[in-house]
């Protein structure tokens, strides 16, 4: 065992404490990574602050992660001490189910790992990327591209993948439509990759005050949803609207937006279920789903494709003592786009 510096949550009030936690010795399989980078994800918010129920605390959050590799196991091909790579949701996975062996660890029969909160036969839970290291098994520690700044690629392990992979699945790219709700943390990603598939891109956001970042990042239209003309002036216009927000929505009228055989996916998880009308669906065939993520062969795809386009979150980098008020900023919409912790400043 090692021990390493960490930050963790013991109760959902109680905000952040420095402390150590012990990782795992290096199996033959495994892969040391001293961390550099971690982005703060709204779900470690989420998390911690157990408004999803099921924190088992003290909670080590943190699934964005970014480092170099410390030292690796016997049995490791491929990886070296020095290498650039990240960790994202999940850690471990059976291997050996139908969901595995397709490269889809996310859905495992036996229920993946995830990088924090997962309890482990051992009686201990995983620690995530807070901390000053971790160990993995290599199957699930990815290469992060020279051409990617390390700290703007550590949200691309949550953000990048889970609007990569929706894009792609529903056939984001040249004379294709898509509209990106929210300009957040995950939306402004996807208009990046959105755009780099050569989609034509417009961002639907409560206000127009993102309206020049969205522009920036390759969208050719955006519209405030507050507006109703919005959604006047665009019925039927899309292919495909990629819902990365939380809130709780009127689906119906976003349905409204989309042309025959158009598809609403959902990456956000509101708190409230969907109310919508079969015919709102049923006349023009529209679908109505959702995307969690993807698996390791995607990661390793999105990572390459986002080098190539040039591809990176918009981040402000915090120290170790910063996580607490970063929170609150975040519940407030208050960053341009995504936190990530500087894990040398303070934790190093």
């Amino acid at each position: 065992m090692s021990t390493v510096p960490a930050l963790e949550a013991v109760s959902a009030d109680s905000g952040f404490r420095r402390t150590e936690i012990e990782r795992r010795p290096v199996g033959p399989r495994d892969v040391e990574i001293e961390i550099d980078y971690a982005g703060i994800c709204h779900s470690d918010i989420h998390t911690v602050r157990d408004e999803w129920g099921g924190a088992r605390y003290p909670v080590t959050p943190g699934h964005e992660i970014v480092g170099r590799v410390r030292s690796v196991g016997e049995e490791v091909e491929g990886l070296a001490a020095g290498d650039v790579v990240g960790v994202g949701c999940f850690v471990d996975s059976c291997g050996r189910c139908e969901q595995c062996t397709a490269g889809l660890e996310q859905f495992c029969a036996e229920g993946v790992v995830a990088t924090y909160n997962t309890p482990l036969p051992d009686g201990t839970t995983t620690r995530g990327g807070y901390s000053g290291a971790i160990v993995v098994d290599e199957h699930f520690v990815l290469r992060v591209p020279e051409a990617l700044d390390p700290a703007r690629a550590a949200p691309l392990l949550c953000a990048g993948i889970t609007t990569y992979a929706p894009l792609k699945r529903w056939g984001a790219g040249p004379g294709r439509k898509v509209a990106v709700l929210g300009m957040g943390g995950l939306g402004h990603v996807a208009v990046k990759i959105a755009a780099a598939m050569g989609a034509e891109v417009t961002v639907l956001s409560q206000s127009l005050s993102k309206q020049e970042d969205g522009l920036a990042f390759g969208a050719t239209d955006y519209f405030a949803t507050k507006d109703p003309a919005t959604f006047e002036d665009n019925r039927g216009r899309f292919d495909l609207i990629l819902n990365t927000v939380s809130a709780d929505l009127s689906v119906e009228d976003y349905l409204s937006l989309l042309g025959v055989n158009g598809v609403l996916c959902s990456v956000g998880l509101p708190t409230e279920p969907y109310s919508v009308r079969p015919g709102a669906l049923v006349g023009p065939q529209r679908v109505l789903t959702g995307s969690m993520v993807g698996g390791i062969p995607e990661h390793r795809e999105m990572l390459e494709f986002c080098a190539e386009h040039g591809v990176e979150a918009e981040v402000e980098l915090i120290g170790a003592e910063d996580v607490d008020a970063a929170y609150d900023r975040v519940v407030a919409s208050d960053v341009r786009y995504r936190f990530v912790i500087d894990v040398t400043r303070g934790l190093g």
